[in-house]
């Protein structure tokens, strides 16, 4: 039962990690990670297919483990952030809370600048197995 829900909710994960290619308002990254989870915990064949995929590598490995993110790419996800944030801003008629939604925005910006540019991207354990021998 538990591994059938958890396929389930990878399936649609990844469904909403797909459209979110297209859609600059779904996450790709969070719903491919959350796909990684489910699919993980319930099925090692579409698991493993996952995380070989070309999609995997380009939204997950390549900018989140290995923190190879370009220029470009810094500022096209910091500029889709900025919409998805500005969007309630505009709509909703409240100083604090677009003060709330600029300190967020501004937040987030320091603090993803920090973590892919500020450290070295970590070593998995296999390459550092196949440096011991």
């Amino acid at each position: 039962m538990k591994k059938g829900l958890f396929i389930f909710l990878g399936s649609m994960t990844f469904a909403l990690g797909t459209l979110g290619i297209f859609l600059p308002f779904l996450p790709t990254t969070v719903f491919y990670l959350l796909t990684g989870f489910f699919w993980l915990r319930s099925s090692d064949k579409l698991y493993q297919k996952f995380v070989q995929s070309d999609k995997y590598q380009r939204y997950v490995k390549s900018p989140i483990i290995e923190k190879k993110i370009t220029n470009k790419g810094m500022i096209r996800m910091f500029l889709m952030i900025f919409i998805i944030f500005l969007i309630p801003g505009l709509l909703v008629d409240n100083t604090i809370m677009r003060i709330s939604l600029a300190v967020v925005y501004i937040c987030h910006v320091i603090g993803l600048t920090w973590y892919l540019r500020g450290k070295k991207a970590r070593k998995f354990k296999s390459e550092k197995i196949g440096e011991l021998d």
